[in-house]
């Protein structure tokens, strides 16, 4: 799982056209560098970490906690006390839609934590807890459950299906073998105008004008986009 990244499992999602959603910009690690994958454990935040809690009682090891705090800034729902526990439950990583706590002491845990940032204080509220509250978890516009994996990393947040997720991971191998090896031949000297034949294509383009770059890739099996 070293190589994978977020770009490319959005890119083989969209290459075998399977569901994705992303989470919204701004989510970022508190350490840069942090990598996590894994089955989304979800929690609806209402002011208490007794719903983080209870999620760990079911969470099985690597899950990720997906914490739904509605993208509020203005309130820390996870600290390094949630942290810890979540650890000691073997948890993969927590993902935070809002805002966390506790940086350095955070940082010295070193569990992957992903949030829209800091804030000082908890929360000062109690809202009466959601039925379903551990049963799914919003994430700006998408929705998720446990019938999902979330992959996190320094370009941002990439929710999949958990029964595509071995295709796509597939999938996501091979396009990074792909481009290292094209990467490494510009590297010595061979460029992407030389690799992908452009001058044909543009020569091509002439003759059909709705011939596409995309098209052009695909003849040479060597897509960068889609």
């Amino acid at each position: 799982m070293t190589n994978l990244t977020s770009p490319l499992i959005a890119d083989a999602a969209i290459r075998r056209k399977a569901f994705f959603r992303f989470g919204p910009p701004g989510i970022r690690a508190v350490t840069s560098g942090m990598k996590i994958f894994g089955r989304v454990l979800p929690a609806r935040h209402a002011g208490s970490v007794d719903v983080f809690l209870e999620a760990m009682l079911d969470a099985k090891p690597g899950d990720i906690l997906v914490a739904d705090n509605a993208g509020l800034l203005d309130e820390a729902c996870v600290g390094d006390l949630v942290t810890l526990e979540a650890r000691s439950h073997g948890l993969g990583g927590i993902v935070i839609w809002g805002a966390h706590r506790d940086t350095a002491e955070l940082r010295e845990i070193g569990l992957p934590l992903f949030s829209y940032g800091t804030w000082p204080c908890g929360p000062l509220r109690l809202d009466e807890r959601p039925a379903d509250a551990l049963a799914s978890a919003r994430f700006g516009d998408a929705v998720v459950t446990r019938e999902h994996m979330v992959f996190a990393d320094d370009d941002g947040v990439v929710f999949i299906r958990a029964a595509e997720a071995d295709a796509l991971v597939a999938t996501a191998e091979e396009i990074f073998a792909r481009e290292r090896a094209q990467a490494d031949r510009v590297r010595e000297g061979i460029t992407l105008v030389e690799q992908f034949h452009f001058r044909d294509y543009l020569a091509a383009m002439q003759l059909n004008p709705s011939l596409t770059f995309r098209a052009h890739l695909r003849g040479l099996k060597g897509e960068i986009e889609e």
